[in-house]
C-alpha cells in the first residue's frame, strides 16, 4: 500500500515537473517577444487548476497515508496555489492576466515562482523515489 502511494505521488510529481518546465518556457517566450501576452496568459491559465489539483492530490495522499513530514513539506505549496487562485481580482483573465503581466515586474515574479516550483518538485521527486524504493524493499 505504501509503495502504491509513493508510485502515484511520483507520477503526479513528474506531471508537476513537466508543468513547471512548460510555465518557464512559455514565460520566457513572452519575455523574448516570441508570443504576445494574451496568447501566453491563455496558455498558462489553462494549466493553473490542473497544477493546483495535482499538488493538492499529492498533499492529501501524504495526509491519508500518515507521512507527516512529506505532508508538511507539501502543504505550503498547495496552500500557496489555492491562495493565488482565490485572490485573482475581479475582471482579470485568471492568475496570469495579459494587461498586468508586464506591469510591476509580474513577469519576473512569475518566472521566479516557476523556477522555485521546479526546484521544489525536483526535490520532492527524489524524496518520493527514495521513499518508494524503501517501501518496496520493506514489503
Amino acid at each position: 500500500m505504501e509503495a502504491a502511494v509513493f508510485i502515484l505521488s511520483l507520477v503526479d510529481c513528474c506531471a508537476l515537473i513537466f508543468l513547471s518546465v512548460y510555465f518557464i518556457i512559455t514565460l520566457s517566450d513572452l519575455e523574448c517577444d516570441y508570443i504576445n501576452a494574451r496568447a501566453c496568459c491563455s496558455k498558462l491559465n489553462k494549466w493553473v487548476i490542473p497544477e493546483m489539483v495535482g499538488q493538492c492530490l499529492s498533499t492529501m495522499l501524504m495526509l491519508v497515508s500518515t507521512h507527516w513530514f512529506i505532508f508538511l513539506l507539501n502543504l505550503p505549496v498547495a496552500a500557496w496555489n489555492i491562495y493565488r487562485y482565490v485572490k485573482v481580482p475581479m475582471g482579470n483573465m485568471g492568475v496570469f492576466d495579459p494587461t498586468e503581466i508586464h506591469n510591476r515586474g509580474l513577469l519576473k515574479s512569475h518566472m521566479k515562482e516557476a523556477m522555485i516550483k521546479l526546484g521544489y518538485h525536483l526535490l520532492c521527486f527524489f524524496i518520493y523515489l527514495y521513499s518508494m524504493i524503501l517501501a518496496l524493499i520493506n514489503d
